[in-house]
């Protein structure tokens, strides 16, 4: 079985391009998974402030098959495999008209907020999600991890006060938007396939150093990888993104 939630695409959701960006696509599947959890009684809210529990976001694997746009009428929906050890799978499709346009596999970890330790997820959630099929592994862009690919560096990015949420770290729904940021002129083009790897926190206040490779296309579409780095030269994202024209 797979949850589902009916939402229509607002003026707000798009871009420049006037299509839906990558971070409210995101945005739309993150938030039907909590509206789900709220139903089953595993609130983010309730889940922190009655257990001390919170979900980490470990990765993200999206297609964008096609662009949405303004008063689209689409079909979110998100399910789950059962957990093992410290992985919990999430899986998520946006559906137009009858037809998958967006699809996403994702791995969390649950974190007792207050020592910072892992909780494994089998002895706290089995039976209290809809379970169904993963998504085909091979149909979905490879798992973003540090390669020997040169990358430059092409900036600085300040976490600042709108790029956090409760949790006092950039929200997971911004880091496209940010990557957006670092990537050739984007006008006329999209983001058609994601894949982000979360190896640590931006904290409020944090200045990251954003590393990228090179177009290999004269026009900037293709593929890009990035990655973050903090002021000890940690990794804090690997991102892998393809971007093509609309």
């Amino acid at each position: 079985m797979k949850y589902s939630r009916n939402l229509r695409v607002q003026w707000y959701d798009t871009d420049a391009n006037r299509v839906v960006s990558a971070s409210r696509m995101m945005v739309y599947m993150m938030e039907t998974a909590n509206v789900q959890c709220e139903e089953y009684d595993f609130g983010l809210d309730k889940l922190r402030d009655e257990r001390g529990l919170g979900f980490v976001l470990g990765s993200i694997q999206a297609n964008f098959k096609k662009p949405l746009h303004t008063n689209d009428e689409i079909t979110v929906r998100t399910w789950c495999k059962e957990a093992r050890g410290y992985s919990f799978l999430r899986y998520f499709e946006i559906v137009r008209d009858g037809e998958v346009v967006a699809e996403a596999a994702s791995t969390w970890a649950l974190l007792d907020i207050n020592n910072r330790t892992m909780v494994r997820g089998d002895e706290s959630f089995d039976g209290h999600f809809l379970i169904d099929e993963p998504l085909d592994a091979q149909q979905l862009p490879r798992r973003a991890r540090a390669t020997k690919k040169e990358l430059t560096v092409i900036g600085q990015r300040r976490i600042v006060y709108s790029d956090i949420d409760y949790n006092m770290h950039m929200n997971n729904t911004h880091y496209p938007d940010m990557i957006c940021d670092f990537l050739p002129d984007m006008i006329g083009k999209r983001i058609s396939k994601m894949s982000l790897t979360y190896a640590r926190e931006a904290p409020l206040g944090a200045s990251l150093t954003v590393l990228r490779s090179e177009p290999l296309s004269s026009d900037g579409t293709g593929e890009f990888e990035l990655r973050t780095l903090d002021k000890d030269g940690n990794t804090c994202l690997e991102a892998i993104v393809e971007v093509e024209n609309i």
